[in-house]
């Protein structure tokens, strides 16, 4: 789990569902309140790239950074959920662990196709840092099919807006989880689940 300091940030802003290559009007959003909660509407209305079937009964938004080993291993964990149509997960891009991390978000946000780039270089990563975990090599996320490219100031201020919505979450570690509790309320975790993931998935 990385750890990084908590971002000040005047208002998070929530990012209107519009293209990629929007113009800076589009990325603009709607402006969150200084000090108001992130609600499952705030993260419903933020752009996010989907992991997974729409009719799934089960949508978990998930802060990723493309240099996160154990975003790699959450991706992996995850797959009989997501295969079988039970989940969604909802990839929110942020840029927290190296400085190679804006510009790889850049480089997956521009593709015509993120949600195919992303699946690909997770799966790419996945038995490495399977490996790398248990005790193994060294495991490194730099990868040619996903090389950093300069970040936009659309882009740049696309990654702030996320990394606000972390940090009113009080998420201080990537893979951030959201999902719906059982009582209707958020539950947000930091890193993967102590739990296991059927604490966030449910049974398989």
């Amino acid at each position: 789990m990385n750890k990084f300091p908590l971002i000040s940030l005047a208002a998070a802003a929530v990012l209107a569902l519009a293209p990629f290559d929007a113009s800076a009007a589009q990325w603009a959003g709607v402006a969150q309140r200084q000090g108001a909660p992130v609600t499952l509407d705030t993260l419903q209305q933020s752009r996010w790239i989907a992991d997974g079937r729409d009719d799934a009964p089960r949508k978990v938004y998930v802060f990723l950074d493309a240099n996160c080993i154990y975003c790699a291993k959450f991706w992996a964990d995850a797959r009989p959920w997501v295969d079988s149509g039970k989940v969604q997960l909802r990839y929110l891009m942020v840029a927290v662990i190296a400085p190679t991390s804006a510009g790889k978000a850049a480089t997956l946000l521009a593709d015509p196709d993120p949600a195919r780039r992303l699946a690909a270089y997770e799966r790419s990563h996945a038995f490495g840092v399977a490996r790398m975990l248990q005790g193994g090599p060294h495991a490194s996320m730099e990868d040619a099919n996903l090389a950093p490219t300069p970040v936009s100031e659309d882009v740049a201020r696309f990654l702030q807006a996320n990394e606000g919505l972390m940090t009113a979450l009080n998420l201080r570690g990537t893979p951030g989880i959201v999902f719906r509790g059982l009582d209707g309320r958020l539950v947000a975790i930091g890193g993967m689940p102590r739990a296991g993931l059927e604490s966030v998935f449910g049974a398989r």
